[in-house]
């Protein structure tokens, strides 16, 4: 076994694994496992650079990371950046925080990099489910939503877009600096033209529609999971591997999409840092399932962060 830590940063929050790892089982041990919503991506569409009150929320979950590492004795650490600080023009600043804290440089890869991490995370334990294959597994993060089909094998074809439940949110929901609430039809188709144009790219690298099992993945598919399931708070446990119908994601996505911030904020397992995304990042979720006719979603907790504690493994 190796004890590791992985480090996913991306555009709405950042995230610990410390897990012992041990390639021959093909068993991840989780020893702490944690999200802390940072908004590292605040403004960056707009601007082009991460703000000063992002860098340094950011940063401080760096510090409190580095004391869990350095308490669990993780052997090996890796950090990788996603979709907001691939962006930025002042990414070097982020960069320098990062080793300053924790003493290893970002990994600010590249989509098709982050698409295959989520999917080796998320289909690890699929072989022994019975699940058809090939999967699609989407990872609807803040700034973009990733794509890759594979199987058995590994990944077949992958591709990153620039839709994400931030991204979106930022983009056509925000009026004088503030969210929209609840949004008008207007502002919703403008995110559904976004959507259909994303989805359209995707489908020139990715054959979307030859999937036999849609795998979601992040904050977004979790959030609506656990709405779906009837959940008074969040529980991965339950979560992890459940099984949501088309059905339910549309219901729940025009729910989310009329309601205001007192009632989504009441939403028992609702994260307060996703109050304000959710109904984007579920609209992204239900225009995937509805271009390839999925019937229903399997939702997984194991996604880009263990994909990055399996390449130290």
């Amino acid at each position: 076994m190796t004890r590791v830590a992985a480090i996913d940063c991306g555009t709405n929050s950042i995230r610990l694994l410390v897990a012992d790892a041990d390639p021959k089982t093909g068993q991840l041990v989780d020893l702490d496992r944690r999200m802390t919503i940072v908004r590292l991506g605040q403004g960056v569409d707009r601007t082009g650079r991460l703000a000063p009150e992002a860098l340094e929320r950011t940063f401080a979950a760096c510090r409190e990371y580095a004391a869990i590492i350095e308490e669990h004795g993780a052997e090996q650490l890796r950090f990788v950046a996603t979709s907001a600080s691939r962006d930025a023009e002042n990414r070097d600043d982020f960069v320098r925080g990062v080793v300053d804290i924790l003493g290893v440089e970002p990994e600010v890869i590249t989509g098709d990099q982050e698409a295959a991490f989520s999917f080796d995370g998320a289909t690890k334990e699929l072989a022994e489910s019975g699940l058809r294959t090939p999967y699609l597994v989407v990872d609807i993060g803040g700034g973009s939503t990733e794509f890759v089909v594979g199987d058995a094998d590994g990944v077949a074809a992958a591709r990153s877009v620039d839709v994400g439940c931030v991204r979106m949110t930022e983009r056509h929901l925000v009026r004088d600096g503030a969210v929209t609430d609840p949004p008008a039809e207007a502002q919703v188709e403008a995110i559904r033209a976004d959507i259909g144009a994303a989805l359209d790219l995707a489908a020139q690298t990715v054959p979307i529609g030859s999937a036999h099992t849609l795998v979601g993945l992040a904050g977004s598919v979790t959030t609506i999971a656990a709405i779906a399931l009837g959940l008074e708070e969040y529980e991965s446990a339950k979560i992890h591997h459940s099984r949501i119908s088309y059905a339910q994601v549309k219901e729940i996505t025009e729910r989310l999409l009329r309601s205001t911030h007192a009632e989504r904020a009441a939403i028992g397992p609702m994260h307060p840092g996703r109050v304000d995304v959710i109904g984007a990042g579920a609209l992204v979720l239900l225009m995937i399932m509805e271009r390839i006719g999925a019937d229903e979603v399997v939702v997984s907790e194991h996604d880009i962060l263990d994909g990055i504690a399996w390449s130290l493994a």
